[in-house]
């Protein structure tokens, strides 16, 4: 598991479409349906160093990965994907340990990501992967900026909120 590389954005789309099939079981067809990024759009966070992935071997490719990006000072978790044939093998909870460690090593406060309320492996996940809900007063602005975003696409159709895991910093552990 680590950064990812070039080579890992045309099996990007095909993954996380795989991932998403999870949600027709749930009647969320059209969380299924959606369109996943494309290379090009994935790119960014590729040349940025926030696409980590994991793999079944070295020169395998990957079997899930996550998007990150820095919104409002905090790790912002963008996706977590992992292909279903890989679920259930803790390997979404090892893209979020790396980027815990990621975000304390740089001396950001916390990882924060959006995800849906009643998905069994949304929020009720994350909770046990010590995120807690936000109330809407304690969201930032790019928060609510991205919650905008997914309600304009459509995403609002079913109960969504923000979630925050306060990390040690190195920072102020003698770093």
């Amino acid at each position: 598991m680590g950064p990812g590389a070039e080579r890992d954005l045309p099996a990007l789309p095909g993954l996380e479409a795989a991932a998403g099939e999870a949600f027709r079981a749930l009647g969320m067809d059209a969380v299924a349906d959606d369109t996943p990024p494309a290379p090009e759009e994935l790119r960014p966070f590729l040349l940025s160093g926030g696409l980590l992935v994991a793999r079944d071997r070295e020169d395998g490719p990957p079997v899930a990965y996550a998007l990150l990006e820095v919104v409002d000072g905090c790790l912002h978790i963008e996706q977590v994907s992992v292909r279903p044939d890989h679920a259930r093998q803790r390997i979404g909870r090892a893209l979020l340990e790396r980027a815990a460690v990621r975000a304390s090593a740089e001396g950001l406060p916390a990882l924060t990501l959006t995800t849906f309320a009643d998905v069994p492996w949304n929020a009720p996940y994350y909770r046990r992967c010590g995120f807690r809900p936000l109330a809407p007063r304690e969201e930032t602005p790019g928060l609510r900026r991205l919650r905008a975003r997914e309600a304009a696409a459509g995403l609002d159709r079913w109960p969504r909120l923000c979630m925050r895991r306060d990390l040690e910093t190195a920072s102020w552990q003698g770093k």
